[in-house]
């Protein structure tokens, strides 16, 4: 693949994720009131992200893994997600290091 194509594809792709994220503002800024079971569908999109990122690595995971995830489920009951985020990190990275 040339360079002029890898950038196409590039600029292609944040074209893209641009239109899509600005079109659901777009679509929703339409709209007066929202019904509340819309609104209920939209408040659960981050948690079913993050399940969707989470799970294979729960499911197929090692040692490292489960064990960074279990650390920042932990941390996260008591701080905010990036304290979790970067505890879970850490773990993975020593675990790794360690070749456990």
């Amino acid at each position: 693949m040339s360079s002029l194509t890898v950038t196409l594809i590039i600029i292609a792709s944040a074209l893209a994720t641009y239109l899509t994220r600005i079109g659901g503002h777009l679509v929703l800024s339409q709209f007066r009131r929202i019904h509340p079971r819309v609104e209920a569908a939209l408040n659960a999109v981050p948690a079913a992200v993050l399940i969707t990122l989470v799970a294979p690595s729960l499911l197929t995971g090692g040692v490292p893994e489960i064990s960074a995830l279990v650390v920042a489920a932990l941390v996260s009951l008591r701080s905010g997600l990036m304290p979790a985020f970067i505890a879970g990190a850490v773990v993975l990275l020593v675990m790794r290091s360690l070749g456990l």
